[in-house]
């Protein structure tokens, strides 16, 4: 037998999940939210968190900004609990408790590299990705930490490994904003928004999902 058509299995351990969808309905939802929060933003001063410009709200989107908000976090507190078991790998029914808030960024703003302490989903929304989606050379991408920092290519740093999300092992791994698309992942996993260049807005909804 060749070495070649061996088979073999390969474990996925100490995985760190992104879960990325696309909602049907973003259109209906990004069309009810955008004027809410460009109200909210003309008549709030900005929260300051992670912002390197930019406007941040209050942690109490949900409270304000109506059924659209509601039926995100929804969406959200379902898919948490598609994607988390307990320690045999049981389904588990969770009542998340939950914060959001809104970003609106534009040209030269971004978020630095931080982390969600306290929760254990975080996630993102994207209501108007500034035109992003359309030319990816506009930037506000969402950047992702490899956990294990540098040293998975410390020794080689011109091999990665042959299975889903090898190839950014020991770098950052990014996710094109897109309106309508909602990520969702580990919140102490370390992550940034990388400096908007467009023109337009780039508008999104984050959460935090805690026990």
């Amino acid at each position: 037998m060749s070495s070649g058509t061996l088979a073999f299995e390969t474990v996925a351990a100490f995985a760190t999940p992104i879960i990325v969808v696309d909602l049907p309905d973003g259109a209906q939802l990004n069309a009810a939210l955008v004027p809410v929060l460009l109200k909210r933003e003309a008549e709030k001063k900005s929260e300051s968190r992670s912002t390197l410009g930019g406007w941040q709200s209050s942690l109490d989107l949900d409270k304000w900004a109506g059924a659209p908000a509601i039926k995100l976090l929804a969406i959200a507190r379902n898919i948490a609990n598609r994607i988390t078991t307990d320690r045999t790998g049981k389904p588990v029914t969770i009542l998340w408790q939950a914060n959001m808030w809104a970003n609106i960024n534009r040209s030269g703003h971004g978020n630095e590299f931080h982390s969600h302490p306290g929760s254990y989903w975080s996630g993102v929304y994207y209501v108007d990705d500034g035109g992003v989606s359309a030319d990816p050379s506009l930037g506000g991408e969402l950047e992702f930490m490899d956990p294990r920092g540098p040293a998975p290519a410390m020794y080689a740093p011109h091999l990665a490994f042959a299975l889903p999300g090898g190839l950014s092992v020991g770098t950052n791994q990014t996710i094109v904003p897109k309106a309508g698309r909602l990520v969702m992942f580990p919140a102490w996993l370390l992550h940034q928004v990388r400096p908007y260049r467009g023109t337009a807005q780039r508008i999104s909804i984050a959460f935090n999902l805690s026990l």
